[in-house]
């Protein structure tokens, strides 16, 4: 069975598009978070390159950042590396029992405290290019 356009890995170029669409495809609270993460993972290291991998949109510098799940009560960020990111204001709080990924669910109305975002965002990225 073929795999549907969603599903497989879109180029880079084509990524930012699929992104697009899925944030456009929500009319709650849902799009509206997952363009403002998706802007500040951005702002915290411009030359990330977006991807669309697993049916979502994935952040990658010198590996996978983080993906962009969205869920029915929450938009996550799934930190490819996240066990091994220092989280000095404490962002993560989901997967905390992983090995290797640390999550951060954000639910509606959730006030994003920038600047550690994009710390965290820069941190990760830092050990990708370890």
């Amino acid at each position: 069975m073929a795999k549907s356009p969603a599903s497989t890995p879109a180029p880079a170029t084509n990524a930012p598009a699929l992104i697009d669409t899925k944030i456009a495809s929500y009319d709650d609270w849902r799009g509206p978070m997952l363009a403002r993460v998706r802007a500040l993972i951005l702002a915290a290291q411009p030359d990330t390159v977006e991807e669309w991998k697993w049916d979502g949109p994935v952040w990658s510098n010198g590996g996978i950042i983080c993906t962009g799940e969205v869920y029915k009560k929450a938009v996550k960020t799934t930190f490819a590396k996240g066990a091994s990111v220092d989280d000095p204001q404490h962002l993560f709080n989901s997967s905390l029992e992983g090995k290797t990924r640390r999550a951060i669910d954000f639910f509606e109305g959730t006030d994003i405290d920038e600047a550690a975002f994009k710390a965290l965002v820069r941190a990760a990225i830092a050990l990708n290019h370890e």
